[in-house]
């Protein structure tokens, strides 16, 4: 009799370096794959985002031979049915550790359905890094990485050699048609397109990522986020090439970085919702408003921050220096509370990873881990002229501000009647005037943390 099990694919559409995927097919003669659209997911994702996943499906059905289950409903129902159906006695997943994920699971089985984990989406999976001394989980970055580091992970796994997948019927064929808007454009998705891009940055950028991973106009950066999200490749296939160069040695760093949110959301499952540091839940920050509108939109007046969401807008993907810079303008300069930008994200990001995103905004607000509440007051304009210096990335988002001067270009309003007519830029028609001034937002955030100080002193 032939033996079978199914293979429930979540975030590990590839085929190649999938511990999950070689689990099934050792345990059977024919596998079942299977891509469940959980309702759930599917109504709090963005478009851009399910215009990827779409795209993402169809390049592994199409690694499957056109395979590929596709089957949208309940998880319990769907993957009971299909076992039945199969005669199929278990089903191989990759772990998840993220909250949602692993409630679900958990409900999964406690309903009678045999999962047999796998791997996961991390080099090191979260709960395995702690601290030597007391066995308590690290809560600064920099140990964490040295200890990640010693810890060690594995070798990417084999790549199958065969597949004996059996044929979907008609009804398990249920690809979505998620388009994009207009006027927006995605990057490639699929797990061939995320070879093929990580091959081309260790061939033109990785050797020179320590200098180049923050200047925003120039293709500096690995672009892995939303097949490490999607789990077109996983972070090993990332690791093993990297050698002990400054360079290797920072972009080692960006992917442990993820690790380590990951980490700290598994330990402390309240910053789901809540501060890291619950202390800094008592402050007071202002409505968002018409402020947070113009934030949305880029229209601040300050022209990396609102290039960089037009970027975000247009794409579903922001340069990783530029999530810094204007989650910290959103929180710092206009004083809206960091959670409104968390959402916002989450609503508009191709890569959206809820660990990495929910670490990052609470890094930005200084009240995560490693608080840091007097740092972390990002100047707008010397992070344009730092890490833009050129005006290359203002300019492809903001194409009025083109003709102005490198100078004038980071901060419109300081320029002249003269340049500015000669660039035929009129501030609050071809672009707005800043919206707030940041050296009095500075203060003004200072005095937010002095709260906090006070009530922790």
């Amino acid at each position: 009799m032939t033996s079978r099990s199914i293979i429930w694919f979540r975030r590990d559409l590839r085929i190649n370096d999938n511990p999950a995927l070689l689990a099934a097919l050792a345990e059977s003669d024919e596998i079942v794959p299977v891509f469940i659209l959980d309702p759930t997911l599917i109504n709090t994702a963005g478009s851009k985002r399910l215009a990827y996943l779409g795209q993402s499906l169809h390049h592994l059905d199409d690694s499957l031979d056109k395979k590929l289950h596709v089957i949208a409903g309940d998880q319990i129902t769907v993957l009971k049915e299909l076992m039945s159906k199969n005669n199929a006695s278990s089903v191989h997943i990759s772990t998840e550790y993220e909250p949602y994920g692993a409630k679900r699971d958990e409900s999964i089985e406690a309903s009678g359905i045999k999962l047999v984990r796998t791997g996961s989406p991390y080099a090191v999976a979260p709960g395995r890094v702690r601290k030597p001394s007391d066995d308590t989980p690290y809560r600064v970055y920099t140990p964490f990485y040295k200890a990640w580091c010693i810890h060690g992970w594995r070798k990417p796994a084999e790549s199958p050699k065969n597949i004996n997948a059996i044929t979907p019927t008609k009804d398990a064929r249920a690809f979505p048609d998620w388009k994009l808007p207009d006027g927006t454009k995605i990057t490639s998705a699929g797990e061939a397109a995320a070879l093929e891009r990580f091959k081309y940055f260790q061939k033109n950028g990785l050797d020179n990522y320590d200098e180049a991973r923050n200047l925003a106009g120039i293709d500096g950066t690995s672009k892995m986020s939303a097949h490490l999200k999607w789990g077109e490749i996983h972070p090993r296939t990332l690791l093993a090439p990297l050698g002990e160069s400054k360079a290797h040695d920072v972009y080692r760093k960006e992917i442990a970085w993820r690790e380590f949110y990951a980490d700290i959301l598994f330990h402390n499952q309240h910053t789901e919702t809540e501060y890291y540091a619950q202390q800094f839940a008592s402050m007071r920050y202002d409505q968002p408003g018409e402020k947070f509108k113009a934030w949305c939109e880029g229209k601040t007046g300050y022209p990396l921050v609102d290039a960089a969401m037009h970027q975000l807008n247009q794409s579903g993907y922001m340069h990783n220096r530029l999530r810094m810079v204007v989650a910290c303008f959103l929180i710092k300069d206009l004083g809206i509370d960091w959670r409104w930008g968390e959402q916002y994200f989450a609503d508009h990001l191709n890569d959206f990873d809820f660990a990495a995103n929910n670490g990052g905004w609470q890094w930005a607000s200084s009240s995560g881990c490693d608080a840091q509440p007097y740092f972390r007051i990002f100047n707008p304009i010397t992070q344009s002229e730092k890490f833009d210096a050129e005006g290359k990335f203002i300019k492809k988002y903001l194409p009025q501000l083109s003709k102005l001067s490198k100078k004038a270009i980071h901060a419109p309003w300081l320029a002249g009647d003269i340049e500015l007519d000669l660039a035929g830029v009129r501030l609050g028609r071809d672009y707005p005037p800043p919206i707030v001034q940041h050296d009095e937002a500075r203060k003004n955030t200072l005095i937010r943390y002095a709260v906090v100080k006070k009530e922790t002193a």
